[in-house]
């Protein structure tokens, strides 16, 4: 039994009201999309070690095919939507309902790097948009480093970018790099002179850019992650994103986006979890009754489901105001992804609880039972870390709260 095989409370207890009209129909849409494109290979994305030849190129094409990777663009790329912050974070709600692994990859695909190559010249969009959208290339996003993830001040980061004549040359290394093993191009931070940073586009195909081995993590297997080496790597000028010194502005405006879309990404585990826990309360008898009968557990759901739709409300808010064009979405992008994801790990929690034994289990051997929550609760974590730790988040909120006169 998957989470594709338990009704959806959500068609009956949560409505998208106040939204545009363009969002309740592409949330329907992506439902039905990510049930062609990602539900066929989720299980096996959830279990297999991770790899180069393990890369989800399937779901990863199938949903190019469908058209969820044109969500983000313009109509000069892609679908032209008047909200595509917050299309973009609906569609992020309904792959992570069927795989965790899948949104992470989405994110990346289409939430980071859509943001770094708005700062690219017309040419060079020209060039590589058309080639993420049609899901060819795949694409990666890079700041983090063995001693750098979420403070990138250029103190402390040890990649840089040295000026020549005509571009930069790179030396260092990044850290738990999403589709780098097979991507084309990333965006990279790099610090470039006294107290400034620098973002560049870099061709992974170049002379002096090796990729480590895919990182064996816990869960979000299909999310496979690497090192990338960078040993006197030439970038031409013109793969600049933005301006030259103002690499880390760059770079916080896809985290922003990045954050809200990891709060959805919660938002679709902690839904998933929800149903699966319902459907046990409604059928698992005990002491001659069902154990939604306990007022335990009534109270437990009744109080996650109201969660729920805190937690998704809080996404789409943030998104909205992303649209709007509204530069003081980071508090919101914060609680966003701080609230989205802990409540995911706190739901699967429950809901593996509510499971017992069967909860807890791959798979019963003698009846082929699998109810999938083990690789829920291997995956659920990993959303309170990146992107920004929980705790990172929780500092923006109180810097606006109380004042960075004060927190620091």
């Amino acid at each position: 039994m998957t989470a594709t095989g338990v009704p959806r409370t959500q068609d009956r207890m949560a409505h998208d009201v106040g939204l545009p009209d363009e969002i309740p129909a592409l949330r329907a849409e992506a439902r039905t999309a990510v049930e062609k494109a990602v539900v066929p290979y989720a299980r096996a994305i959830g279990e297999r070690e991770e790899s180069a030849e393990s890369f989800p190129w399937e779901a990863f094409r199938a949903m190019a095919d469908e058209g969820l990777f044109a969500v983000p663009f313009d109509a000069d790329f892609g679908r032209g939507l008047e909200h595509p912050m917050l299309g973009t974070c609906t569609v992020t709600e309904e792959i992570a309902y069927q795989s965790s692994s899948m949104a992470g990859v989405y994110d990346g695909q289409c939430i980071l790097v859509p943001q770094a190559l708005s700062f690219a010249s017309d040419e060079v969009r020209a060039e590589l948009v058309p080639e993420l959208v049609s899901g060819r290339v795949a694409f990666s996003f890079a700041t983090t480093e063995p001693e750098a993830s979420s403070d990138l001040s250029p103190s402390t980061l040890q990649t840089r970018a040295e000026e020549t004549a005509d571009g930069f040359v790179v030396h260092g290394r990044k850290r738990w790099i999403t589709n780098s093993v097979v991507a084309g191009w990333a965006a990279v931070l790099c610090a470039s002179g006294s107290g400034a940073t620098t973002m560049l586009l870099v061709d992974l195909n170049a002379d002096g850019v090796r990729i480590g081995r895919p990182d064996r993590k816990m869960g979000h297997r299909g999310q496979i992650t690497a090192d990338i080496v960078l040993d006197g790597v030439h970038v031409p000028r013109s793969h600049v994103l933005g301006a030259p010194g103002k690499g880390l502005g760059v770079a916080l405006s896809c985290l922003v986006r990045g954050r809200i879309g990891i709060g959805a990404a919660g938002v679709g585990v902690a839904q998933a979890a929800l149903d699966l826990a319902v459907e046990r309360l409604r059928t698992r008898e005990a002491f001659g009754r069902p154990l939604g009968a306990l007022q335990h557990w009534q109270f437990t759901m009744a109080q996650r489901a109201t969660e729920i739709e805190c937690a998704r409300s809080l996404y789409q808010k943030a998104a909205t105001l992303i649209d709007r064009g509204d530069p003081t979405a980071e508090p919101e992008a914060a609680m966003a992804k701080a609230y989205g994801t802990r409540l995911a790990v706190d739901l699967v929690r429950d809901a593996v609880q509510v499971h017992g034994a069967v909860g807890f289990a791959r798979e019963v051997s003698e009846s082929g039972e699998s109810v999938r929550l083990e690789e829920l609760y291997r995956d659920a974590k990993i959303l309170e870390i990146f992107e920004g730790a929980n705790e990172l988040q929780q500092w923006i909120v109180a810097r606006r709260l109380i004042g960075r006169d004060v927190t620091g």
